[in-house]
């Protein structure tokens, strides 16, 4: 069985449940809610988030049920009453779900998803979703800033033996390979997302052999087409690089082209060796060598090899990308955000209250808009308004800093553009999100959302921050909410 085709059900806190069968008991709290997912920073200091999961939560919901299994193992637990285990084994997702696409870039505040269900069904989703999709976008996040690092060259994710088990290694490449990695050296992942897998050799292959060259000919003969050869198993420049060289040599006197041909290095001062390395190739008129480098890499110390005019083209990162070493949580939570009246059908607003100013929720039935300067391209700001407002790029929009309301931007009609951000995934239990994108086409689309980005948020280090504001109504809303609790 794949691990995208299991029954992830009981992938929940045990607290749901507890609070699935109290709404069950009181079944007039079992109303419909507006939950949002949303996280309250970017992780490793960036200015932005790339969306990653989605997919998964799909096939959670697709596959939801209570096996028998499921719901004996619950009865044995002692806390649920027979009624509500009757009411499980029929359990189905009722609700509707709306969701940033996998692949663009989010800011925090704004909802990746929003749940609206049953208080029981929106509860008992809680945790899945959070683990799915903090755990991708973290990751993806990690690798786009590893991506951006290498300026176009090659990035191949290959943390599989670093990650925190299998899950993490398999969800956490199709994420490197959506935010820009060219391939994994996962092949489960391979097989299950259709990227492309690669990888060369290890120490042990040379070592296995009586001396090095006879291991650098033997892989030659066996992969002509794609030939990259480990050189630092002995000695880097005595000993790898004149072997490999030879090798290539032997190659082009035998009327062989490989399609791509190089060497790779995992140890050493890389910048040092990497320009060592490309003058010996280029003085045997080996000018497209692919010098490929590896050795606990990540953002920083690529960025800091660039600096230094490495030569290195091919950038293999393993655990520091898998695991995002700097930011290994990336701290996505769950509110409440609305109730229905059933008298009326309206949703109620709700709002959490905290002493710590980013832990204020939005409350109420909210959009997301994306607004772009019309003659850029780029993302001015986002802007989370309520869902019964309307706006029109025919008309002045005047943004301003929710805090620092002070702070405010008139764009004047005509010169912005605006795209609301949140998709229909479920509407009424029903999935109409039916053409979903392949992870290839989702590495597409991306680098083209990250393309909107100013080249000044997309820096690694004090990146400018990008806005996300509060509509005038919804600030209000949220003023007037704040008045009331803390009235004194």
């Amino acid at each position: 069985m794949k691990p995208d085709e299991r029954n992830l059900t009981l992938l929940t806190d045990f607290y749901e449940l507890t609070m699935m069968q109290g709404y069950f008991r009181e079944e007039e709290q079992n109303v419909q809610v507006i939950f949002d997912a949303f996280f309250r920073s970017n992780p490793d200091g960036n200015a932005f988030s790339i969306s990653c999961g989605l997919e998964q939560v799909i096939q959670l919901i697709e596959n939801f049920h209570f096996d028998e299994d499921d719901i004996e193992y619950l009865k044995s637990l002692g806390t649920f009453h027979d009624d509500f285990l009757d009411y499980l084994r029929d359990f189905k997702f009722t609700g509707s779900i709306w969701a940033i696409p996998e692949g663009n870039v989010m800011f925090p505040r704004e909802s990746v998803i929003k749940v609206a269900a049953p208080i029981m069904q929106a509860q008992l989703l809680e945790t899945a979703i959070l683990n799915i999709i903090n755990h991708q976008s973290l990751i993806a996040t990690k690798a786009a800033r590893v991506v951006e690092a290498a300026e176009g060259d090659g990035v191949m994710e290959f943390g599989l033996r670093r990650a925190q088990g299998p899950d993490a290694g398999i969800y956490g490449a199709r994420a490197a390979v959506i935010a820009g990695c060219v391939g994994t050296s996962n092949v489960l992942a391979g097989q299950m997302f259709d990227i492309p897998v690669l990888g060369t050799h290890a120490h042990s292959w040379i070592m296995s052999f009586e001396d090095e060259l006879s291991a650098f000919r033997a892989y030659a003969k066996l992969y002509p087409d794609n030939c990259i050869l480990l050189i630092d198993t002995y000695d880097t420049l005595k000993s790898g690089l004149p072997n490999a060289i030879k090798v290539f040599k032997e190659m082009r006197e035998a009327g062989i082209k490989p399609k791509k041909y190089g060497i790779r290095m995992d140890s050493g001062d890389l910048a040092y060796l990497s320009k060592k390395v490309k003058k010996a190739f280029d003085a045997e008129g080996f000018y497209d060598v692919t010098i490929s480098a590896s050795n606990d890499l990540d953002e920083n110390l690529i960025s800091s090899l660039k600096q230094q005019g490495a030569k290195i083209n091919s950038w293999g990162v393993g655990t520091n990308l898998i695991t995002s070493k700097d930011t290994p949580s990336f701290g996505g939570v769950y509110k409440l955000a609305a109730i229905e009246d059933r008298a009326t059908g309206k949703f109620i607003p709700k709002i959490k209250v905290s002493e710590n100013t980013e832990k204020v929720t939005n409350p109420g039935d909210k959009v997301i808009y994306r607004i772009y300067g019309r003659d850029t391209g780029k993302i001015i700001a986002d802007l989370i308004a309520l869902k019964e407002e309307k706006y029109s790029t025919d008309e002045d929009l005047l943004l301003f800093d929710p805090v620092e309301t002070w702070k405010k931007t008139l764009l004047k009609a005509g010169t912005y553009t605006m795209k609301e951000l949140l998709i229909p995934v479920y509407l009424n239990g029903e999935c109409v999100y039916k053409d979903r994108p392949t992870v290839m086409e989702l590495q597409k689309i991306c680098r083209e959302d990250m393309a909107t980005l100013w080249e000044e948020s997309r820096r690694l280090t004090n990146p400018s921050t990008v806005h996300v504001d509060l509509s005038r109504p919804l600030w209000e809303l949220k003023q007037a909410m704040l008045d009331k609790y803390k009235a004194v």
